[in-house]
């Protein structure tokens, strides 16, 4: 996805309102061997960018005063009430090294799974996204997840995730998270003996009185 950009020549606070009162968004642009860029876009196209998963999770091209560079999103601030972004963050990237980013996973097959069709279980879901390094080239929009295997005693974790060639998980230290596991569906054991209680109840109480 391409973005438009330019230098934004005024700063400060009256100047970023001035900015979206003409519907435009201020930002910055920092990283790589540049000076952070205070940069200003057309506001309307990057609010419905944002309602698209793969703006989070991509490279995307910004041409800046004309001259395209490879950037990603790294932070955004939105109006408390108003459908407005009040501000955006970019970080410059080189083509030839890694870079770190949370790329969303879709799960698929747990429906079909033993776990669902055969004990009853319910699948939670500890993560929906997960952090990863690899070069910008080989950076997924999202990572596909098969839990059609899934059984009643199994925790998928980061480590059992298939990641694209090239991509590799970042966890801190030795940790290695849950991703997916089974709970299992527990039954209201006082339930019965209270229906059955009721059901006893009933048809003396409908009775009528005995003859003197």
């Amino acid at each position: 996805m391409k973005i438009i950009a330019s230098t934004r020549q005024a700063q400060g606070t009256g100047a970023s309102r001035r900015l979206r009162r003409a519907d435009k968004l201020p930002g910055i642009l920092y990283g790589g061997n540049a000076a952070p860029t205070m940069i200003e876009l057309e506001h309307n196209p990057i609010f419905y960018a944002l309602r698209k998963e793969s703006f989070h999770s991509s490279i995307l091209t910004m041409e800046l005063d004309g001259k395209d560079e490879l950037v990603v999103l790294r932070a955004f601030q939105m109006h408390p009430y108003k459908q407005q972004v009040m501000h955006i963050d970019f970080q410059r990237i080189n083509a030839n090294e890694p870079v770190i980013m949370s790329v969303p996973l879709h799960f698929f097959g747990a429906e079909n799974s033993p776990a669902v069709k055969v004990s009853k279980g319910m699948v939670s879901h500890a993560m929906s996204a997960i952090t990863v390094s690899c070069l910008p080239k080989d950076l997924p929009e999202f990572i596909d997840v098969d839990l059609s295997g899934l059984t009643a005693q199994t925790t998928m974790r980061v480590s059992d995730i298939a990641l694209p060639e090239g991509v590799q998980a970042v966890v801190r230290g030795n940790e290695d998270p849950v991703v997916v596991s089974v709970v299992a569906q527990v039954e209201d054991e006082d339930a019965a003996p209270a229906d059955a209680a009721a059901a006893a109840a009933a048809p003396a109480a409908a009775a009528p009185a005995a003859d003197k």
